[in-house]
């Protein structure tokens, strides 16, 4: 039996909701798998804590998350609370220090959820965007300078090294010779940011050489856009720099049928430190309390944490589980054009993974 150190960070907003029933079904999944245990701690670490104390995290915090197998994080962001402060107090505050390089996510529509474009189903959106988790666009560098004046100056400086390029490429392309279409797209804008942008393009082609059986081809963000929306089934595993793969998983999102759903992992491959699982959709404070976030990103996104600890096999069954679920409108949150609310879907999940019918399940 394994038993797993899993560190909670529910955050802000609708993370506090959507954790705790990830925590419920994380328990129900361990109850039925028979192979392992979940030991959860919960850190209470977010906007509330900031505003109180001046911080968003214990000092060192990184460094408490160590010992930890998997960290499953909600949510930060508060309206009373710049962005760039909460950002940068909590989730790259652990994302950076225990070098999560690799952001994974898987897009694709989900039984019973529909695109919004027309004739697209399951079978022809299935992608996996791979997202630089750890310079580029986000480095962090730049400043500002004579504030207040005409002459105000704000740098914000892009850092692409070769040692961060490769092995993101390295990444994406294995994970791509792992699916059945051994298809990769890599995204550029060289023809405009001619430095880093470039070596990005070089380094892709020098990797792409160490994996014949990938088919991989090149574009242009702009254009990736257009190609995600009029022809989705030419895609498959996705790799783009740190904003660019922000943006476009953001629209791979609403593609599938909503940012509700959409999962995300921020990946260690080495595991030289633990990895970090979270929904995609932020504190969504408009929604905040009122017991309608929809729970399926965050049921997908410990079933990839199972996954990346080794229970292939309890992952398989949530995700089943998941997809039964969603199967079923009257399940659908509010994001999907329902009414179900968060506890609603998440006891239907659990019923499914306890064998039960999931149809028996009342909703509110």
């Amino acid at each position: 039996m394994n038993n797993y150190k899993i560190a909670a960070i529910p955050g802000d907003g609708i993370g506090k909701e959507v954790v705790a029933a990830g925590v419920q079904v994380l328990d129900a999944v361990a109850r039925q798998s028979g192979t392992f245990e979940a030991d959860v701690t919960t850190f209470d670490w977010g906007s509330d804590r900031y505003k109180a104390t001046g911080s968003f995290m214990d000092e060192g915090g990184a460094e408490m998350l160590r010992p930890f197998d998997a960290i499953l994080f909600g949510a930060v962001g508060a309206p009373d609370v710049p962005d760039h402060v909460s950002l940068w107090g909590l989730r790259l505050a652990i994302c950076q220090p225990l070098d999560q390089y690799a952001n994974v996510r898987p897009t694709r529509v989900l039984p019973g959820i529909r695109s919004p474009l027309s004739n697209v189903g399951p079978d022809d959106l299935d992608w996996v965007i791979v997202r630089e988790n750890s310079e580029g666009e986000y480095a962090g560098q730049g400043g500002r300078s004579h504030r207040g004046l005409p002459q105000e100056i704000a740098t914000e400086v892009a850092i692409f090294t070769r040692a961060g390029v490769e092995r993101i490429m390295r990444f994406a392309f294995a994970l791509a010779d792992s699916r059945p279409r051994k298809l990769l797209t890599v995204v550029t804008k060289s023809n405009a940011q001619r430095y880093g942008m470039v070596m990005w393009d070089e380094i892709a082609a020098e990797v792409a050489k160490d994996f014949p059986d990938v088919t991989w081809d090149k574009m242009l963000v702009d254009a990736m856009t257009v190609r995600m929306t009029l022809n989705p089934r030419s895609l498959d595993t996705i790799v783009a720099s740190n904003l660019h793969a922000d943006i476009l998983s953001d629209l791979a999102a609403a593609l599938s049928g909503s940012i509700g759903v959409a999962p995300t992992a921020n990946i260690n491959p080495e595991k030289t430190a633990p990895s970090m699982f979270e929904p995609i959709h932020g504190s969504a404070f408009d929604i905040t309390g009122k017991g309608v976030a929809n729970p399926v990103a965050t049921f997908w996104t410990v079933a990839m944490m199972l996954e990346h600890l080794g229970e292939a096999a309890a992952a398989d069954r949530l995700m089943k589980a998941v997809e039964r679920v969603t199967a079923e409108s009257r399940f659908h949150t509010p994001d999907l054009g329902g009414t179900a609310r968060t506890q609603d879907v998440t006891r239907a999940v659990i019923a499914v993974l306890e064998g039960r019918n999931a149809l028996e399940t009342e909703v509110a």
